[in-house]
């Protein structure tokens, strides 16, 4: 059910260490053009690093690890890709539909093709309201092995709900070069981190200790604040007024994310949108060392 690009394939025969991507936020996360420039960029630097980009889709129902120039630009360009969570996949194997993968596929494909490190943005959580609207990640990260490394949950988020459940799930979590939970677009959401690390070496040597305590079927969740944020009075009236938006126009359930990314990015004329490059730009260059150093 897997295909590898040509440069995934060689650097699995050649045990060279790889680093998987998601594809949504190309397809979903970030406006053409410039998401096929990140995505390119993105690609490069895990390469300029010194591993090799696995960026993970589904092409007509095959799931692809690692994107050909071409494949990529489908995944940025084409109109009716999906959003695809893992509960999607044999869906659309069965249908030969296209989709871009969320954290919780990605992360799960990943994990099938014995990738053991994954870059993103932000995690998905439990959304504000009454705690049942809770992305599908969080349960997928608390059965799949992986090292994931984010910019904390998307600020538009319960922060604290989703940081309950994460402990409730026994998933363990990371604050890299800090004490405090980032808030994606923010450095800080206002919640701390009880386990800190300093360096790549650090969370090789936590990973592969797991294994030894009987804890290695859940993912390692390393957070990695964005180096500068957005404007903290911006971002909570960006907030308020994007989710009063989406409440008058009735959008629910995995729509409200989308929505609010794009307003986030519209509203801030291109603010919110440059945070966002430059979250997955260097937890990209992260993960990448992560995956030497594993």
């Amino acid at each position: 059910m897997i295909k590898y690009s040509k440069e995934v394939a060689k650097a699995i025969a050649e045990k060279k260490p790889i680093v998987a991507l998601e594809s949504t936020i190309i397809s979903h996360g970030l406006p053409r053009p410039r998401n096929l420039t990140v995505a390119q960029e993105v690609e490069a630097i895990v390469r300029e690093t010194g591993a090799t980009p696995a960026t993970i889709a589904i092409l007509d129902g095959v799931i692809h690890v690692g994107l050909e120039e071409d494949q990529l630009d489908r995944i940025a360009n084409e109109d009716g890709v999906v959003k695809a969570s893992t509960r999607d996949l044999a869906i659309l194997a069965a249908t030969k539909k296209s989709a871009a993968t969320t954290v919780a596929a990605t992360a799960h494909i990943a994990a099938m093709a014995r990738i053991s490190v994954f870059a993103t943005g932000g995690l998905g959580g439990v959304h504000r309201g009454d705690g049942f609207d809770e992305s599908a990640d969080l349960r997928g990260l608390s059965i799949t092995p992986v090292v994931i490394v984010c910019a904390g949950v998307k600020s538009i988020l319960n922060v604290e709900a989703t940081l309950e459940r994460l402990e409730t799930l026994a998933v363990p979590v990371l604050g890299y070069k800090t004490n405090k939970f980032p808030g994606f677009y923010l450095t800080e959401s206002g919640f701390d981190i009880e386990h800190r690390v300093d360096s790549a070496t650090d969370i090789a040597a936590i990973w592969n200790q797991r294994k030894n305590v009987n804890t290695s079927e859940s993912a390692v969740i390393v957070t990695n604040p964005v180096k500068v944020e957005l404007d903290r009075a911006l971002h909570d009236k960006l907030l308020t007024n994007g989710l009063a938006e989406a409440d008058a126009h009735h959008i629910t359930g995995k729509a409200v994310t989308p929505f609010l990314l794009e307003y986030f990015h519209r509203v801030s004329d291109g603010k919110s949108l440059d945070v966002n490059v430059e979250i997955i730009k260097s937890n990209s260059r992260l993960a990448a060392e992560i995956a030497i150093a594993l």
